[in-house]
């Protein structure tokens, strides 16, 4: 069902809200080239040619998951997606991928306006790669103290995502992030991502200097998303408590924090992680190798939930924004209702300054 407004809203204060919403994005929409600055994180499996073009064509501003990809299978998603819409769309690479430089080739070859740098900070050198090339660069940003050195390499736009956010994720909240880093970064756009659902925080973000706002786990159970059927009807039954970061047993074995529903293979990676700990105590297995097994525990467990449907054994990779996530919509009613909750918002506070 399509938003609707409240009847409390004048249509005064409902044009008055939509036009300091315009205001307040202004500057995140003129640097994506879209409706609204609305970004869709990259989620690999998810973010694939069919998602990303309707959130394209709807408006905001999808973003191709590179992921594992080589670069010839990477430039076959761009020429596919590209063939479905010839709204701006941005491609989203891994700093660590051992092809990144055939990846940054396949990205200006095919012309792609926008690439997000995810997964570490880039190189000054894959920066000026990408920007010679024609291409807008767009990196997390962790925290504020690195952000002048990336400008100085040329990065054009910031993402700050907090940890409520699903897949990998660092330490500290969105709100958080939000208040150490938009009073300090000008000089570029910041967006901000983490655990964002509703237009109400969109345009909290936005009111403290965000130039937009990006979203992931909102789009998973879009129409037009390839998730599996089981995929998305364990989004739409969890809450924001169901989310749940993984957890390390032994800092001598470090693992890299994941947030994602919890399911039996959640309760198996503890049994594992606690039977290769032994194992290793006992002397039965070298440190590099006990360190190989716990990370390999989850190989292939998101394709396995996304693409297969098995929502036991596989990674349900979630934001805690996964509670907002109640049926299954097309992207451009979910576009819609958070762009008129935003507005919403904001012409409630514009009716209260009047009273």
């Amino acid at each position: 069902m399509a938003w609707t407004a409240p009847e409390s809203l004048t249509d005064g204060a409902a044009r008055r809200g939509a036009e300091r919403l315009d205001r307040l994005w202004r500057r995140g929409r003129e640097f994506l080239g879209t409706r609204y600055a609305l970004m869709c994180g990259a989620m690999t499996w998810v973010s694939e040619r069919n998602l990303v073009s309707a959130i394209s064509e709807g408006g905001g501003f999808g973003v191709l998951a590179c992921g594992a990809m080589k670069p010839d299978r990477l430039a076959e998603e761009i020429r596919a997606t590209q063939a479905k819409t010839k709204k701006p769309f941005g491609v989203n690479l891994i700093v660590m991928h051992p092809e990144l430089d055939g990846l940054v080739d396949a990205c200006l070859a095919e012309k792609v306006s926008h690439v997000v740098l995810a997964g570490g900070l880039p190189s000054a050198a894959v920066v000026k790669k990408l920007k010679d090339g024609g291409a807008k660069v767009m990196t997390f940003l962790p925290a504020a103290i690195v952000a002048k050195k990336l400008v100085r390499s040329g990065v054009d736009a910031f993402i700050t995502e907090g940890a409520e956010a699903g897949g990998h994720i660092g330490a500290v909240s969105t709100s958080v992030l939000a208040q150490e880093i938009l009073p300090e970064v000008r000089d570029v756009p910041v967006f901000v991502a983490g655990g964002i659902g509703r237009g109400e925080a969109i345009a909290s973000y936005l009111e403290m200097g965000a130039a937009g706002c990006q979203l992931g786990t909102r789009f998973v159970c879009a129409t037009e998303s390839i998730a599996h059927p089981k995929f998305k009807q364990a989004f739409i039954r969890a809450s924001a408590r169901d989310a749940m970061p993984s957890q390390q047993l032994d800092p001598r074995f470090p693992v890299i924090p994941v947030r994602a529903l919890v399911n039996k293979a959640t309760e198996r990676f503890l049994e594992t992680q606690r039977d290769v700990i032994d194992r290793f105590n006992r002397g039965e297995l070298p440190r590099d190798q006990a360190q190989l097994a716990i990370e390999h525990f989850w190989a292939g467990a998101l394709r396995r939930a996304v693409v297969d449907g098995d929502v036991e054994t596989g990674s349900l990779m979630a934001g805690q924004s996964v509670g907002m996530v109640t049926c299954e919509q097309p992207v451009a009613e979910i576009l819609e209702e958070l762009v008129g909750q935003a507005i919403c918002a904001l012409a409630a506070r514009d009716q209260i300054g009047d009273a």
